[in-house]
């Protein structure tokens, strides 16, 4: 067996079975959240969710990369959903698919060492903002016993380490905290009362609208739209994956991979999905490395669309909230601040302007495409001032 391979699958099986674990609970809420937001049945986010992370383990240019149905994605369809439907909603998702394959084979997957640091600051810490802030929107209304179970969630996640960091204090919170409310009595909202999920799987939908050129004409700027928007966050993400575990990746691979996938969805019935930076931190600070983490993930996620909303509906939504507010705060790139006296005048505006544009918009892409425009303007203004 090659010891690559090997080493993907393999090399870290515990920490990939307890990230996997973990990983699954975080991205139901938020998958679930921004189906609701794009107005379709919470089902087709969690379809899209289970093609990611078991195909992704497989095909996938970095282990350990959770990508799913994500909330970028959803945004750039909302008004496709409500205007013609769900069926050029899964036309315009294969489209994308198609395209982000031809992108990978063109090796766009190699721009990404053109991205400054200070972009990737920005980034981060936009990201970081808008885990945060939709923690606060989860809890928005709730009773005094949420935020107590937030609290607990918070403080077990950074005490329990102190005790053991054989299992990942983000599981042992999820836990304790669901076993607590199961004791004590539940007054708060539970996962599987985000939405109405159902035991059910998906079925094959051949595209036939596809040959329809009436619906290219509609569907065909989603779908440039969706491919440009999934690989810009899933390539950063990649990056910051790389980063946090010290490996490389395999940028081109991913790009095909998530062209792949997405064609997948469509031909499923499914939305659109490309890397979740926050469920990736989980996974790896619960220990997941591998693909085996991924992958043991979308198997646990079968598991939980096969028997419906039992489990998740013991779950308290407060015990997520509260690993999710440390997620955000163990994202934010917090040695920027430390060293901004070191950071050029580009830098900074750089790296405030990505982070103004991600919040005001809740879109990453439009974040870092406007952090290059300013960061390149400004070094070419600073070239001709210098040259004069």
């Amino acid at each position: 067996m090659n010891k690559t391979y090997k080493q993907e699958w393999f090399g870290n099986v515990k920490g990939d079975i307890l990230g996997g674990i973990v990983t699954t609970f975080s991205v139901i809420p938020e998958v679930i959240g921004f189906t609701l937001v794009a107005g379709v049945n919470p089902i087709l986010g969690l379809y899209t969710s289970m093609a990611f992370l078991i195909l992704s383990s497989f095909l996938g240019g970095r282990p350990a990369l959770v990508s799913a149905g994500a909330g970028s994605m959803a945004m750039v369809v909302v008004s496709l959903i409500s205007g013609y439907g769900t069926d050029y909603l899964f036309v315009a998702v294969f489209l994308a698919g198609i395209i982000q394959i031809i992108l990978g084979f063109l090796k766009v997957g190699n721009l990404l060492k053109y991205v400054p640091d200070s972009v990737m600051s920005g980034f981060v810490d936009a990201l970081a903002i808008m885990i945060f802030t939709a923690q606060l929107k989860n809890c928005a209304g709730g009773d005094l016993q949420m935020f107590l179970f937030i609290g607990l969630s918070i403080i077990i996640v950074y005490v329990f380490p102190f005790i053991t960091r054989k299992v990942p204090s983000t599981l042992i919170a999820i836990i304790l905290v669901t076993i607590i409310s199961c004791i004590f009595g539940n007054t708060t909202i539970t996962i599987g009362e985000l939405g109405n999920i159902k035991a059910a799987f998906p079925t094959i939908h051949a595209p036939t609208l596809l040959l329809d050129m009436n619906v290219w004409k509609v569907v065909l700027p989603y779908s440039i739209s969706l491919a440009f928007v999934g690989l810009i966050e899933t390539l950063l993400t990649t990056n910051v994956v790389n980063e946090m575990t010290n490996t490389e990746s395999n940028n081109n691979r991913e790009c095909k991979s998530q062209g792949v996938i997405n064609m997948v969805c469509g031909v499923i019935g499914a939305m659109p999905g490309c890397a979740m930076i926050g469920q990736a931190i989980v996974n790896i600070k619960s220990g997941g490395r591998g693909r085996l983490s991924t992958l043991l993930s979308g198997i646990f996620l079968i598991f939980i669309i096969g028997i419906g909303s039992i489990l998740l509906n013991i779950i308290p939504l407060a015990a997520l909230i509260g690993v999710m507010i440390t997620v955000s705060i163990a994202t934010f790139d917090w040695s920027y601040i430390k060293e901004i006296k070191e950071k050029s005048f580009i830098d900074i505006i750089t790296t405030v302007s990505t982070v103004l544009v991600v919040v005001f918009t809740d879109n990453l892409a439009y974040g870092v495409g406007i952090g290059l425009i300013v960061f390149y303007l400004g070094k070419a203004i600073k070239l001709k001032v210098i040259k004069k």
